[in-house]
Parts: C-alpha cells; structure tokens; sequence
C-alpha cells in the first residue's frame, strides 16, 4: 500500500524538474555592472604663507588709575561743605570741596607777622647802634690820643721841675678815663656780630613759624587736585576734625586702568616669541609695548568699546590663574558718555581686552574648522584624491589655526569635513574659497 501511494508521487516530480530545466535553458544570462569610484565634492583652499595679526583675549575688572583720599592735615570745624559734594558727583579740578574754620592759624600767622616785624626793627636798631658806636669809638679815640700827648707833655715838664707830681697824676687819671670809654666802645662793636647772629637765629625761626601758620592756613581749604568723581563723604557740616581724619574718598576721572589676566604662552606671542625659545628683554617691554593695540569691550553689552594701551605688566602672575597681569590705561573713560545709551567706563566693570599685535613671522593659517581631531588636515592631492596629514598647530585665533608644520605652501587643504573620510577618494573641488 505504501508503495503504490510512492509511485504516485513521481509524476509530479518529474514534471517539476522538467519544467526547472526548460526554464532555465531559456533564461537569459545576469547583465554585467561595472564598479566605479567613489568620489565627494568639497571646498579647498590653497596653503600660502601669510602675517597674521597676533590677537589675544584678556579678562578684568575697571578701577581708576588714581584715587583721591583726602585727610585733614589741621584740626578743626567744618564751616563750609560744597554742595555737589555727595557720591557719584563729578568735581573738576580747583574745586573747594570743604573748609575748615580758619581763625585760629589766621591768627597764628598775623602773630608770627608781627614777631618777625619786630625783629627786623631789632636788626635795623643794631644797624643804628653799630653805626653810632663806631662814630662815638672815633671820637673817644681822638680824645686818647690827645690825652696821651697832654700826659707825655705834662711828664716832660716835671722832669724839668716846672710842674709838680700831681699835674702828672691828674693827666694820668684822665687818660684811663678815657682808655676806658674806648674799650668799652669797642667791646660793645665786638659783640654787635653776636648779637646779628642770634636776631638771624631768631629771623629763621620766626619765618619758620610763619611758613608753617600759612601752610595750616592754606589746609583749611580741600581742594580737589584733579577732575574726580565722589566716592564717600566722611564728614558734615559743623563737624569738628582732627588732624588725620579721613574727609573723603574720590576717584580719578581722566584715566582707568584694568588688569587683564592673559595665558603666559599667549602673552609671549603678543610680545613676538613663538612661545618656546623666544626670548623677552625687559628693557625691551616698552617700545614693545607701543605696537600692541588694546580693545576694552563690556562683557554685558559688547557694542560698547573703549579704546587703550598696555601700561604695564605688575610684579607677579596671577597665583590662581597663573596667567600674566597687563594693565591696560583708558584715557577719557568718560568721554562720550550718554547713559543709558553710551556708559563710561567706572570702576568695577567686568570687561575682556582684546589685544592685538602686528605678526612677527610669516606661518601658514587655515581655518580652524579644516583641523579634524586635533592634529589632522583632509588634503587633496596633485592626483585630486584625498590624502590625509597630520600637522602640528602652533595656536588658534579668532576661528584659524597656525600651523607650524606638517602642510607646505601650496598644499589644497580640504575644508569640509568628509564622513567618510577614506584616503584615496576622488575630491571634485565646489569651489574655492579666498
């Protein structure tokens, strides 16, 4: 039974493979495809050397360049306030802020006028004394003269016996008389030097004196020794001070200075090393200084600019950033100010310094964008197939990267980037780019 249900099924088979093989006798054979190359469009640039503008970002804060606190150097009341005197007010040079109560060294000073007003009558009564005592010590010496003439005379005769022994004597007393009103002249013409002396001694001390009563005098005044703004006012009107109390606190209005923190390697490359082996002369660093541009910006309106140059560079880095300190001078900060429009640049403002420099060298630059990885560049060959080259990028600026080696002048430079990137692909250029 098994058997007869076997054959049964044969027939079907065969027709199956017959008509398989008739199929296949008269199917056509598979069209051959040829296989082409893969290939990308893309942007190229050719590599050339050019000088390129070192530019570096720096941050910080605005302060003035100069403060103004003002200390009371005399003591005393407050008789007389300005009335801008108050924070925030802009005071202009020559201004008297405050004045102290000024009697006391007023007549501080007319005493020491009139001490030295009598002491030139002293000096000038010396003079006179000196004069009259040299005149009077002239005749006194006439009169010695003629005394000791009459006493040799008198002595003569009584050596003869014509006068007596108190003829002698009396002619001998008054010689000594007079001897004695000569030396006393003459005493009183050796101590008239002493006595200049010591009214000089007295003239100096008493200038002094005065010197000092009309410098108090003068500080009684507060005057504003340059264009500044208030900052605080310490004192009112009526208020009693001594000598070192602070008045107040200004800052200046002509120039603000701000300390930009800048990287050390870019800052060798704002001075015109390559940031390996350059070498920086300190004596060097102002002249230097003068080819560097200084672009101060407000970080929280960046329209708003301000145009400076690098003063300085203080003492030490910056111990957390440990970048260099460049202080940049603002001139004018003020100038155009037109708030809320246009501000001026006060103290405390958060701003970046854009610095920059003309280039020292000439170095390939491409964009920043053609450097894929950090340190590979998509080249298109002399054969227009892609190639793919590893560079080493000496710094990064404003989207460009310098390259310090590993692409030569006149290398096609691949600025899109190809995914995926296969070396060998055909590159078909869309355009070049400038």
């Amino acid at each position: 039974m098994k058997l007869h249900r076997g054959f049964r099924l044969l027939p079907p088979i065969a027709i199956g493979i017959g008509v398989a093989a008739w199929l296949m006798s008269t199917a056509e054979p598979p069209a051959r495809t040829d296989v082409q190359e893969r290939s990308v469009v893309a942007r190229t640039i050719t590599a050339q050397k050019a000088a390129l503008p070192t530019v570096v970002r720096g941050y910080g804060n605005v302060r003035a360049a100069r403060s103004w606190e003002a200390i009371s150097e005399v003591a005393g009341t407050i008789v007389w306030r300005h009335p801008d005197l108050d924070t925030g007010n802009v005071l202009v040079a020559g201004t008297v802020a405050l004045k102290i109560d000024a009697t006391t060294y007023e007549l501080a000073v007319a005493q020491a006028e009139a001490d030295l007003a009598a002491l030139q009558a002293d000096i000038s009564q010396l003079e006179i004394d000196e004069a009259n005592t040299e005149r009077l010590l002239a005749l006194e010496q006439s009169r010695l003269d003629l005394s000791e003439t009459e006493l040799t005379r008198v002595r003569d005769l009584v050596s003869r016996g014509v006068a007596s022994q108190s003829a002698v004597d009396g002619q001998e007393r008054a010689t000594l008389q007079v001897r004695r009103v000569v030396t006393e002249l003459q005493n009183a013409l050796g101590l008239i030097p002493s006595r200049r002396k010591r009214l000089d001694a007295q003239m100096l001390r008493t200038e002094a004196l005065l010197s000092r009563a009309r410098r108090d005098l003068e500080k009684t005044d507060i005057v504003v020794p340059f264009d500044l703004r208030v900052g605080t006012v310490h004192v009112e009107r009526h208020q009693f001070v001594g000598a070192g109390q602070p008045l107040v606190t200004a800052d200046d209005t002509g120039q603000a200075e701000i300390t930009a923190q800048v990287p050390l390697s870019a800052f060798r490359r704002l001075l015109g090393g390559d940031g390996s082996d350059a070498a920086v002369i300190p004596a060097a660093l102002p002249a230097r200084f003068d080819q560097i541009s200084a672009t101060v910006r407000l970080v929280s309106d960046p329209a708003q600019t301000w145009e400076g140059r690098v003063a300085r560079v203080e003492s030490a880095l910056d111990p957390q950033a440990r970048a260099v300190p460049a202080v940049v001078t603002v001139d004018n900060p003020y100038a155009g100010a037109n708030p809320p429009l246009r501000l001026p640049l006060v103290p405390n403002m958060y701003v970046e310094v854009m610095f920059e420099a003309p280039a020292a060298t000439t170095s390939i630059t491409i964009p920043e964008s053609a450097v894929h990885g950090g340190d590979l560049v998509y080249l298109r060959d002399a054969d227009g197939r892609l190639a793919l080259r590893e560079v080493a990028v000496s710094w990064r600026q404003n989207g460009q990267a310098i390259i310090a080696s590993g692409i030569a002048p006149g290398d096609e430079v691949i600025l899109d980037d190809l995914m995926p990137a296969i070396p060998g692909t055909i590159v078909t250029v869309a355009e070049v780019a400038e």
